[in-house]
């Protein structure tokens, strides 16, 4: 046996060890990433989030929003709805996370939209194996270091494209120096020395213009890929979605061929052909040359660019809503109701809870006019109003209620609840609340579609007799029947002053001696209970300054003035 004979088994069986690891490899990281994807679903995902990252999600939302009605930043705070997307976010690409936000924001006016949403929700919860697969193909859509995958393939907007004439006549003059140096190698090898030097020297200056842009084309070719992949799994319940995939592939094949120029494959950025490759690049600026036609078809493009992060995207935001509703003790698909104009908007819910709170208690209502909920802090009643118009937000985003049974029109949900002082404009807390009622009441001038409102502790932010007279005129002006307004409020006065057009319903605790127990059961009327001077006795205060609360109390009812504070307290 000769020694090359030797060499060249030990190569073959070198290389055979080595395809036979990447295959074992890969094998394994499919199983991780299945066993992972089993874990995962139907749980309460464990990412965590800064703030910045949420920043950069919500940054499809805010350039897809355009001329609709779109859950605004108030609301949205108020409902804390950042906490909701993440309970039902178990997306996988960067697409899906975009998305699923855009979702949450954008509630649909459709049935027909939400039906189609509802078939996908039901095919991802019963077809694991097509889910799965799905998923591995949308988790190559690997997510950017430092953007959003949307914000990295719109980069394009900042390029100018030039004319690729410089390089061209470089690339040119280069092989016109190899030839020579090949024909006449004695003088040629001097020219093709000289223009490799100043090839080099060009290039690594103009590299450096587009390395900024490199992201958002690997990005591109990845969701190419994506497609190429979903195409060849063929699932006829996804066809539709396949085939728009497939001709916005099609769109951008001038920009796919010969990628490989510009971007190493499998973006991989070491290794001998790497190298090589980058040396030929140097020399012939042929990157350079293919660069400006991929821009410009990324350009020429955009919208195609668009439609194939919003299909990827909505698909796996589909799947994540599916495994949130394994998450739920229980859901129903909201039943909606056909509103005409100048018919009084209502909604029911039966065994409604917060899909946010661990152990949450349930509450049903048919309201058919104007609510107002009284009760003490703690109570339950702005947890109520939040879980109505959260309820009201994912009806018509992700079909999915929180509830046994859900009736309601399509309604422009909005709150006024969770509000703070704005230090940046420095507008006190009562400049921020009134600007938040105003925006509802300017809503409620179009009348096409019902408005769902939410108000908690109307005017908080001024005295007494200004609040309840001014908190009691606008809420008599949200009592439309386009307006179906709910209020939280501690002013029993305006269980009164508004019964005519409001119906009471309250929240009430049982004070123990040492201990205060809610029920968080919502009832008819207004409360009856007052226990705030209780509670102060609970907690340990001065016995004189509990008898002298109380006695103040008897007072007021008695003669309607109240009397000056201090003489009767001593500690």
């Amino acid at each position: 046996m000769t020694a090359s004979v030797v060499w060249t088994g030990l190569v073959l069986l070198f290389l055979v060890i080595f395809i036979w690891t990447m295959i074992r490899e890969n094998q394994r990281k499919h199983r991780e990433f299945l066993r992972k994807m089993k874990k995962s679903w139907g749980q309460v995902p464990d990412r965590e989030y800064t703030w910045d990252q949420l920043e950069q999600i919500a940054g499809y939302y805010k350039e897809q929003k355009a001329d609709r009605f779109v859950i605004d930043d108030v609301t949205w705070n108020d409902l804390d709805l950042d906490r909701v997307f993440l309970l039902i976010n178990q997306t996988v690409s960067s697409p899906g996370e975009d998305y699923l936000y855009y979702m949450l924001r954008t509630p649909e006016f459709s049935k027909e939209k939400l039906q189609e949403r509802e078939r996908l929700f039901q095919f991802f919860q019963k077809n694991e194996k097509a889910r799965q697969r799905l998923q591995e193909i949308l988790a190559a859509v690997r997510r950017p270091p430092s953007v959003s995958l949307y914000k990295a393939v719109h980069v394009e907007k900042d390029c100018y494209i030039g004319n690729p004439g410089k390089q061209r006549f470089l690339f040119g003059a280069f092989l016109a120096s190899l030839l020579a140096f090949i024909i006449i190698p004695q003088y040629g090898v001097f020219l093709f020395l000289l223009m490799g030097c100043v090839n080099i020297g060009l290039y690594l200056k103009e590299k450096e213009k587009i390395n900024a842009y490199l992201l958002g084309f690997r990005c591109v070719i990845q969701l190419l890929q994506a497609i190429r992949s979903l195409e060849k799994e063929g699932i006829e319940e996804l066809s539709d979605y396949t085939q728009r995939l497939i001709r916005c592939k099609k769109a951008l094949g001038k920009f796919e061929s010969g990628a490989f120029l510009v971007l190493n494959r499998g973006g991989m950025e070491s290794g001998p052909e790497s190298i090589l490759l980058d040396y030929v690049r140097m020399m012939t600026h042929v990157d350079l040359i293919k660069f400006n036609s991929m821009m410009k078809a990324m350009k020429e493009h955009e919208k195609e660019t668009e439609e194939i992060i919003s299909v990827l995207g909505f698909l796996d935001a589909c799947i994540s809503v599916a495994s949130f509703r394994e998450l739920l003790p229980y859901f129903s698909c909201p039943e909606f109701t056909d509103y005409r104009k100048g018919q009084r908007a209502k909604i029911e819910v039966e065994n409604l809870y917060h899909p946010l709170i661990s152990e949450p208690i349930a509450n049903s209502i048919t309201a058919k006019q104007a609510v107002l909920v009284t009760g003490s802090n703690a109570s339950g009643k702005s947890t109520f109003l939040k879980n109505l118009a959260l309820n009201a937000i994912l009806a018509q985003t992700i079909h999915t209620c929180t509830a046994t049974a859900c009736r309601m029109h399509f309604y422009k949900t909005m709150t006024s609840m969770a509000l703070r002082d704005d230090l940046e404009s420095s507008e006190s807390y009562y400049i921020v609340e009134i600007r938040s009622l105003k925006r509802i009441l300017d809503e409620g001038k179009n009348q096409e579609i019902p408005i769902l409102c939410m108000i908690d502790e109307v005017l908080r932010g001024t005295n007494t007799i200004e609040r309840i007279a001014a908190s009691s005129r606008i809420l008599a002006a949200l009592n439309q029947p386009h307006i179906l307004p709910f209020a939280a409020t501690h002013d029993i006065e305006l269980t009164y002053m508004l019964e005519d057009s409001y119906k009471n319903y309250h929240f009430e605790e049982e004070v123990k001696e040492n201990d205060v127990v809610f029920s968080y059961l919502l009832k008819e009327g207004r409360v009856t209970t007052r226990n705030a001077i209780r509670l102060l006795q609970m907690v340990g205060y001065d016995r004189s300054i509990v008898e002298a609360s109380k006695q103040a109390v008897v007072d007021f009812e008695k003669t309607g003035i109240w009397k000056k504070a201090g003489e009767e307290i001593c500690l």
